[in-house]
Order: structure tokens, then C-alpha cells, then sequence
């Protein structure tokens, strides 16, 4: 059940933000796997200033917020979403330089895709892994995003970030206490707090020949695509276990094409579930289910969800 903010509440955010704030706005289509619910408050901020000015607010009056980026990497449930969602649209970019590298200062609502391409094409080398990776800056910074052997962590040497009650401030690449697909940040997913908040990011990149990055990012966006399968999905599934590939795992349990209503395990990638129609947050949730019970019973193997499930579930 939604909570009833108060109109007073209601009103200062339109008194503040204006036509970017709404209400009960369905989030299917801000979710790249296409579905969930809807989002109690709706809220559009442009740049770091005003997203600091949202959260300061929501935790002000004791309302719950969460921050939408690319909508990959979450599975927002069908009952949608309590309190204020944020979709978080800062994009400014600077660069400068330290002498031997170039430091890009970047709001934490860039597509970090768009970033990379930026970069490739300012003669700016280390992000070329990140072409095709779906989500925001903010949110590759919270959950160490990667892919060829690269991640944020080899990027990042610090980020702005909004703590609540605290106000803000910098955290270096040690604070993050990066591990793979984690963070201190991606810790506190699932918990009951309020949640630190990523304003922007400091990435280290390295002066290169434009055409030799463009390669090499064209043969990681290759092999993207070549692995990966297309359609709506929330991205990798389940975190790889120790020693294992989770989709492996998953193939070999004999999962691969398994169908809930619109939703199916992919018979590309089995640690991609697609919707390829019509699905709905429970439908790829009972395919989650499955996957890491029949994984479990056969393997003896426990995988961990990458994919954060958001909102109002009913897990009796």
C-alpha cells in the first residue's frame, strides 16, 4: 500500500520542480526490462544541484526516494514504487588535466555508454569497455559495473556523493571498497535507510589515438552483441559464483527457453531473462525463482541476484 503524503509535502515539490514532478506515473517504460508499477511521486531532476535539492527534501519529511537511472540492473515490482522516485537526468561533463592524465568530472545521470563514446572520440582511453553497457554513471559507480575485465574500479578516483543528514561529500576509489559487482554503496540495497546518493564521479582516462580506441571498443560491442540478446531485459541476472558463469549454470540445469506468460530465460544467454511481451515483474520473478532453485538443487551452488528488486512486493 502506497503512503498518502501529505498535499503540503505534494505541493512544495511542484512549488520547487514544476511540471517535473508528477504523480502515479507507471514506470514500465523507464525500466529496460518493460515492466512496473507505478511510482507514488514521480520526480525529473537536470543536475546534481537539483537532485541534492530532491533527496535533501524526501528525507526531510521522512519519505522514502529512489533513484532511476537507465532502469537496467533493477526489477521494479508490479505494484510499483512508495514514496518519490527520481529519474535522474544530470548530464554535465567537464574534463581536465592532471599533466599525464585527463580527469572527466561527470554528473551522475550521464548514460555512461554516451560517455564513452564522448571520451573515445576526445582521444580519451579506459572507459572503451563500457560501449553497450546499459545505466547511468551513478549507477555503474554504485554496483562496480563492468565487462572485457574491466570496471569501474579501474576508472573511479572519487565520487561526490549526498549523505543523509550529513550533507555531501567526496569518497575516494578506497572508500568505495569496490569488489566484483559491489560496493559500499550497493551494500546498503535492500535495507531499510535512507540511501547515500552519487552526485557525480571523477574518472581517470588516458590520452590515445582515437582510431585505435574506436577499434577497440568496436570489437567489445561486437562481441556484446554476439553473446548478448536484444529485447527488453533488466541485463545480467545473477551475480557469476565463485569459479562458475551463472549462465552456465542456468543452461545446464536445463533452463534455457523456460517460459513464464511473456517472460522466458533467453536461449542466447541463459542469465538474461527477456520480456517478450506483456510480462510482468512476477512472471520474470517466478523465473528467478526457478533458475536459482533448480541451480541450488542441482549444483549445490547459491547464486546472488545483480538485479536489485524494487517496490512492493508481496513475498508471502
Amino acid at each position: 500500500m502506497f503512503l498518502k503524503t501529505s498535499i503540503a509535502t505534494v505541493e512544495q515539490f511542484q512549488e520547487l520542480f514544476g511540471d517535473q514532478f508528477q504523480t502515479y506515473v507507471n514506470l514500465d517504460r523507464y525500466t529496460s526490462a518493460r515492466v512496473g508499477g507505478p511510482a507514488e511521486m514521480f520526480l525529473t531532476v537536470h543536475s546534481a544541484a537539483e537532485l541534492q535539492t530532491a533527496v535533501e527534501l524526501a528525507y526531510s519529511r521522512h519519505i522514502p526516494y529512489f533513484i532511476l537511472g537507465g532502469g537496467s540492473n533493477i526489477l521494479v515490482a508490479d505494484q510499483g514504487i512508495s514514496g518519490l522516485v527520481i529519474m535522474n537526468k544530470a548530464k554535465a561533463v567537464r574534463y581536465r588535466s592532471n599533466g599525464v592524465n585527463v580527469i572527466c568530472v561527470v554528473e551522475s545521470g550521464m548514460n555512461l555508454s554516451s560517455l564513452a563514446r564522448q571520451c573515445i572520440g576526445k582521444g580519451l582511453g579506459g572507459l572503451e569497455w563500457a560501449i553497450g553497457v546499459p545505466g547511468t554513471v551513478g549507477g555503474a559507480v554504485v554496483g562496480n559495473s563492468g565487462a572485457h575485465g574491466a570496471d569501474m574500479n579501474s576508472n573511479l578516483l572519487a565520487a561526490q556523493i549526498w549523505e543523509p543528514g550529513r550533507g555531501v561529500r567526496m569518497y575516494s576509489n578506497e572508500e568505495m571498497r569496490y569488489g566484483y559487482r559491489d560496493s559500499i554503496l550497493k551494500r546498503e540495497h535492500g535495507k531499510n535507510i535512507s540511501r547515500r546518493v552519487v552526485l557525480s564521479a571523477e574518472l581517470q582516462l588516458k590520452p590515445e589515438p582515437v582510431d585505435v580506441l574506436a577499434a577497440r571498443a568496436d570489437a567489445f560491442n561486437t562481441h556484446r552483441k554476439q553473446t548478448q540478446p536484444g529485447g527488453a531485459s533488466t541485463g545480467s541476472m545473477f551475480k557469476n559464483p565463485e569459479n562458475y558463469y551463472a549462465g552456465y549454470l542456468i543452461d545446464t540445469a536445463g533452463l534455457k527457453g523456460l517460459r513464464f506468460g511473456g517472460a522466458a530465460i533467453s536461449q542466447k544467454h541463459a542469465n538474461f531473462f527477456i520480456n517478450e511481451g506483456g510480462a510482468s515483474a512476477e512472471e520474470i520473478r517466478a523465473l528467478i525463482a526457478e533458475a536459482w532453485n533448480s541451480v541450488r538443487e542441482q549444483f549445490g551452488v547459491e547464486m546472488d541476484l545483480e538485479v536489485e528488486m524494487v517496490g512492493e512486493w508481496n513475498f508471502d
